[in-house]
Order: structure tokens, then C-alpha cells, then sequence
């Protein structure tokens, strides 16, 4: 199921399918594809802000960025299923 990464539930893992330029030469989308933000990484998100939500905590690989839902609506991602809970458990 493809979803934007503003839209995943928290500590539910996903894999990034793309990072899409909102403007053309779009220097936010292209920032986070510097940042490891391609086709087949998996992310999740970690944490929300008090406030609004945001910023939102997402962890991709061992790295973790706070970004604002503006930003992380640029990041089309597919979930991997349910969360992290029960992971590990027989």
C-alpha cells in the first residue's frame, strides 16, 4: 500500500519508493535524497512533536532526522505491514 511518509503510523516500517520534487529543481527533495532518502531504504516514523504534530522523528537506516510534514510529504513510501510490536516474539 503506497502512502505518503507524513501518513505512516508511528514505529510502522516502510520502504521509500521516492522522493518527489514538489516545484521544479525542488532543493527540499533533493536534500533528502542526499540524505538517504531513495528507492528501497526503510523508514520509520519514530516520534511526533507535541505540537501539531511535528515535527515527525524518522529514523532511515541508523540515522534519525526531524523533519516537518511539509517535508516528509515528499517521501512516497509502501508499508511493510504492522508495526514493530511483536517483533521477535515466537
Amino acid at each position: 500500500m503506497s502512502m505518503i511518509l507524513s501518513d505512516l503510523p508511528r514505529r510502522t516500517s516502510a520502504t521509500v519508493e521516492a522522493v518527489e520534487d514538489r516545484v521544479p529543481n525542488d532543493a527540499i527533495a533533493r536534500r533528502l535524497r542526499e540524505l538517504g532518502f531513495v528507492d528501497g531504504e526503510q523508514v520509520q516514523v519514530m516520534a511526533v512533536g507535541p505540537i501539531g504534530a511535528e515535527p515527525l522523528l524518522v529514523q532511515i537506516g541508523y540515522t534519525r532526522f526531524a523533519l516537518r510534514r511539509e517535508e516528509a510529504a515528499r517521501v512516497r513510501v509502501r508499508s511493510n505491514g504492522a508495526g514493530q510490536t511483536g517483533v521477535g516474539q515466537a
